[in-house]
Parts: structure tokens; C-alpha cells; sequence
């Protein structure tokens, strides 16, 4: 599925005008996002289901991300670097759609991998840290020689005769909830994309290969292929994975060219290093 038919940015000459135009003479950090992507050549994008831009760092790929989210509107989770001139740029990019983009569309960042992973993390660490006040609560009721005196007593009388008539594990287990259950980092991250992206969206992936072994990539691969395929889905991810690079039917944006051009995933940089590597090493295998 296309929701979103092309993309333009803005080239070196709208640049140009536009700080002549509208910039005063004033010393500013950055001018950020302008002169990233017309350094290299980047003034169109034309989408198919699976669209992977593929450059080294710096090359402008997660800057392109970020800008096409902002310019769709699509949901967001963790803040990104946005400078002063980013509405302007923004505002400068045109785009084309051939359907209404869904509304469950999302962009999803390491950042967002990351904080959830870290959230269930502490979640759990909270957890262990009540089970342990509850141990203790426990045995400090079962072998009390506790008395009701007054109402106000009456929720330590219930504490004391749960303790008196439950084991220690049944009266934490009713007391406090289980674990979330942790996974590898892996497992997490995996699980993080496979809940985020439901059907009939379009969903903006960025390097969502970190954390992922090997195994898990090409899991993931999978999943971005049969969501594409069959459930309504488009994709525009940036990756430096060779599992992602070679996913079916994908079009792939070099931007460590000048101009940006399309490839095979067999033409990339990148993907030659693994292949002359692997082949080096052929006869130990």
C-alpha cells in the first residue's frame, strides 16, 4: 500500500533565496535542517510500499525521516533535534498523496526502543523492591501478637489473619502484581515494533536494527515484508542492515551519493564490505 506518493526538498537555489529573503543578518548556531540534504543532492523521494534510505552518518538520512514525519503530521513518541528554522524548512517540502494517511501512523526512533525498554526495567526494579517490604510484613504479621482495639484497627487485623492462614508466597502474590516479564534486549525491541505497527498505517522506521541481533533482523524483515504485502502497510525506514537492505521489493535512496541515487541493495557500500569479508573467510566456514 502507498499513502504517501512523493516527497520534495527543498534544493540549494530555495535555500539561498530563502536567507536572502527572510533571514536577517543575525549570528545563529545552526541553521539546521537546511544545507544537510541539498549538499547531497536530495530534492525528490518516490515511494513504494518499502522505502529504505541507506547512507553513512551524517549523510541526512534520519534528518529526511524526521522532516517527512513532521511535514505528514504522523505520531511521535520522543522529542528530536528542532531547531529555530525546522518550521521553515518544513514548510518548504511539498508532498503528494495517493490516500489519506491513517491515523494509527507513527514514526518510531532508537530513542523510543530505548525508553521502553528502560521503562520496564524500573518497573520491574520497583516491584522487586515492594515484594521484598512485603516478605517482611508478612512474617511481622503471622507471628505478631496483634490485638483489635478500635475500628481503625481493622485493616492490620486482615494483613494478620491473611498472614495466619496463606503461605508467605500466596499473601505476596495477592498483594503484589507479577513481574512484567523482561526479555533480552533483543526480545524487547522486537516485541516494541511488532506492538506499535498494526495494520493500515504508514510507519517511519528509524535504524530499527539497533538491539537487534542478527536473527531478530531478519525477523523483523519479515514482518515489514508481510505487513506491506498484506496488511496495508508502508514503510520508509533508514538502515544500515544488510538483512533490511535486501528486503523484497524495496527501493533503496543512496545518500552517500552525490546526487542521492537508487540501487540494488547488492550495489551498496556497505553490503561489498560483508560480501568481500565473507568470501575472504569462504573456506573457514
Amino acid at each position: 500500500m502507498v499513502y504517501l506518493n512523493l516527497f520534495t526538498f527543498p534544493n540549494g537555489d530555495m535555500e539561498f533565496d530563502f536567507f536572502i529573503k527572510k533571514v536577517k543578518r543575525t549570528c545563529y548556531d545552526s541553521f539546521y535542517p537546511f544545507k544537510i540534504l541539498s549538499e547531497h543532492g536530495l530534492e525528490r523521494i518516490d515511494f513504494e510500499p518499502v522505502t529504505i534510505l541507506y547512507g553513512g552518518n551524517g549523510s541526512g538520512k534520519s534528518t529526511a525521516l524526521n522532516i517527512i514525519a513532521e511535514k505528514t503530521g504522523i505520531s511521535r513518541d520522543s522529542i528530536y533535534n528542532k531547531s529555530n528554522f525546522f518550521p521553515d524548512y518544513v514548510n518548504m517540502c511539498e508532498m503528494h498523496l495517493k490516500a489519506s494517511i491513517p491515523e494509527n501512523s507513527r514514526i518510531i526512533t532508537s530513542d523510543d526502543v530505548f525508553d521502553y525498554m528502560l521503562n520496564i526495567r524500573n518497573l520491574n526494579e520497583g516491584i522487586d523492591q515492594k515484594r521484598e517490604k512485603l516478605f517482611e510484613e508478612y512474617l511481622d504479621a503471622k507471628y505478631s501478637s496483634f490485638q483489635m482495639k478500635s475500628i481503625a484497627d481493622y485493616e492490620q487485623l486482615k494483613k494478620v489473619n491473611n498472614a495466619r492462614f496463606k503461605t508467605q508466597s500466596r499473601f505476596v502474590r495477592n498483594e503484589l502484581i507479577d513481574n512484567v516479564r523482561e526479555y533480552s534486549n533483543g526480545e524487547s525491541a522486537f516485541l516494541y515494533f511488532t506492538e506499535k505497527i498494526g495494520e493500515n498505517g504508514l510507519y517511519i522506521l528509524d535504524e530499527p536494527e539497533n538491539s537487534l541481533s542478527p536473527m531478530r533482523q531478519m525477523e523483523l524483515m519479515k514482518f515489514i515484508e508481510d505487513s506491506a504485502r498484506f496488511f496495508g502497510c508502508q514503510f520508509i525506514i533508514s538502515t544500515h542492515s544488510p538483512f533490511l537492505l535486501a528486503m523484497r521489493g524495496a527501493k533503496i535512496y543512496d545518500l552517500d551519493k552525490s546526487p542521492v541515487d537508487v540501487k540494488r541493495w547488492t550495489e551498496l557500500e556497505n553490503v561489498r564490505i560483508y560480501y568481500d569479508f565473507f568470501k575472504k573467510h569462504e573456506n573457514e566456514f
